[in-house]
C-alpha cells in the first residue's frame, strides 16, 4: 500500500489501520527517540520541507512530491522554516499536530481509493481513535489521560517521550 494507483484488490480496513501505525510510529520515532538527527535534517535555510511517515515505520525529511495533484496527500510543508523561530518544544508540538492531520487524511484517501462504505470508515475511524495522536505522544499528554482513564492498566507507553 505504498500509495501507487496499482493494486485496487480487495482492501480492508485493517489494511489501512497498518499502513496508518507504521506510518505514525516513523513519526512518533522522528519527534522523539530521532529528534536530534529530524532537528538538524530540519534547517531553514533549505527549501520547503515535509516530514514523511513511511509504511515501514521509519520517517524521512524531504521536499513535497513535484507531481501535481501528488499521489498522495501532501503533509505539511515547510516544517523547516518555523523551526528556528520557536521553542523547540512549541515546534515539536507544531508538528506534531501537522502529521496527525497527515495521518488522517492519508488514511482516508485509501478508504476513498478502496472504496470503503460507512461502516468500514467506522470501523478504520475507531481503530485509529483508539491509538494516542502524534501531539499527545510528543507533549505528554498521551501518559496523563491513560492514567485518568485506566488506573488499573498496565501502561505500554512508557518511552514514547524519551525527550521531555
Amino acid at each position: 500500500m505504498e500509495g501507487g494507483a496499482g493494486a485496487y484488490t480487495s482492501r480492508m480496513p485493517e489494511d489501512v489501520f497498518r499502513d496508518f501505525r507504521a506510518r505514525r510510529a516513523g513519526m512518533v520515532k522522528a519527534l522523539t527517540t530521532d529528534v536530534e538527527k529530524f532537528y538538524e535534517l530540519c534547517d531553514p535555510e533549505k527549501e520547503n520541507l515535509c516530514l514523511y511517515g513511511l509504511p515501514d515505520e521509519t520517517w524521512e525529511v524531504n521536499l513535497p512530491a513535484e507531481e501535481v495533484p501528488p499521489e498522495l496527500p501532501e503533509p505539511a510543508l515547510g516544517i523547516n522554516f518555523a523551526r528556528d523561530g520557536m521553542e523547540e518544544k512549541d515546534w515539536l508540538a507544531l508538528v506534531a499536530v501537522h502529521s496527525d492531520a497527515w495521518l488522517l487524511a492519508v488514511a482516508f484517501y485509501f478508504a476513498a481509493r478502496f472504496g470503503f462504505d460507512k461502516e468500514a470508515r467506522r470501523r478504520l475511524f475507531n481503530m485509529i481513535n483508539n491509538l494516542p495522536t502524534i501531539y499527545e505522544v510528543v507533549t505528554g499528554t498521551a501518559k496523563k489521560q491513560s492514567k485518568e482513564k485506566t488506573p488499573n492498566s498496565s501502561s505500554k507507553s512508557n518511552k514514547s517521550n524519551s525527550k521531555a
